[in-house]
């Protein structure tokens, strides 16, 4: 009986089974790629707002503490959004014919409030508290970025799980001082700047990450990242 297949046929047949693994296995990679990229995270994007506000100015320049702005940082799971008065304060003052600022005025008039964009806006099926973030000692510029650099406002993450995580799982390498946690100048501590806290100086981020975690009565990896603490 004559042979059906050529010989070849086999190599070729293990070439197709390896190829076809090495074509998956690039296909999950790009999808992953894709799926962290800040196309599809929003990573780096500035939001179109009402009003072009810049942190740059206020913060850098002018040299505004965040909580002047958003009030409830301290005690509320959300950071708060300035309604027109606080900007009013200022601005019947300072710009107070701006064209740019007519927005602001006009909601002033009407009593009708400004549209913000959030930029850093959560799914709604996570779970998400400033208050608690502040009171172990996470600053605003560890979630979101340089402020003091953007005239305007750009998502500095990109909010997916696994960057929750990587805090979670280890929040000695991201703690700060509570002094500290509003100040868009902290730096870690590194040999030459070693920081003071109780009394002690530290020249290295995780030695002053573990006494920050055991004051501040962080909680153990487990509750940390347990799928509850932030999906309720």
């Amino acid at each position: 009986m004559s042979q059906i297949f050529h010989r070849s046929t086999n190599t070729i047949s293990r070439l197709s089974i390896y190829g076809a693994v090495f074509v998956l296995a690039g296909a999950a990679w790009t999808g992953a790629e894709i799926q962290r990229s800040g196309y599809v995270t929003n990573q780096g994007d500035a939001r179109e707002q009402a009003v072009p506000f810049s942190h740059q100015h206020h913060v850098a320049g002018l040299g505004l503490d965040c909580r002047y702005c958003h009030t409830s940082v301290e005690t509320s799971g959300f950071a708060g959004i300035p309604p027109t008065r606080t900007c009013i304060g200022c601005h019947s003052q300072i710009w107070a014919d701006a064209p740019m600022l007519e927005p602001v005025r006009e909601s002033w008039r009407s009593g009708k409030s400004l549209v913000w964009t959030r930029v850093h806006d959560l799914p709604d099926f996570a779970y998400f508290d400033h208050s608690i973030h502040v009171a172990k000692g996470v600053g605003c510029t560890t979630c979101h970025g340089p402020v003091d650099q953007m005239a305007l406002t750009w998502q500095a993450s990109s909010l997916q799980m696994e960057w929750c995580l990587e805090c979670h799982r280890a929040p000695e390498k991201f703690l700060r001082p509570k002094a500290e946690v509003f100040s868009v100048k902290w730096e870690p501590p590194s040999k030459g700047k070693p920081v003071e806290f109780d009394k002690q100086k530290y020249e290295d981020q995780l030695a002053l990450g573990l006494a920050l975690k055991t004051k501040y009565n962080v909680r153990p990896k487990a509750d940390l990242t347990s799928c509850s603490t932030c999906h309720r």
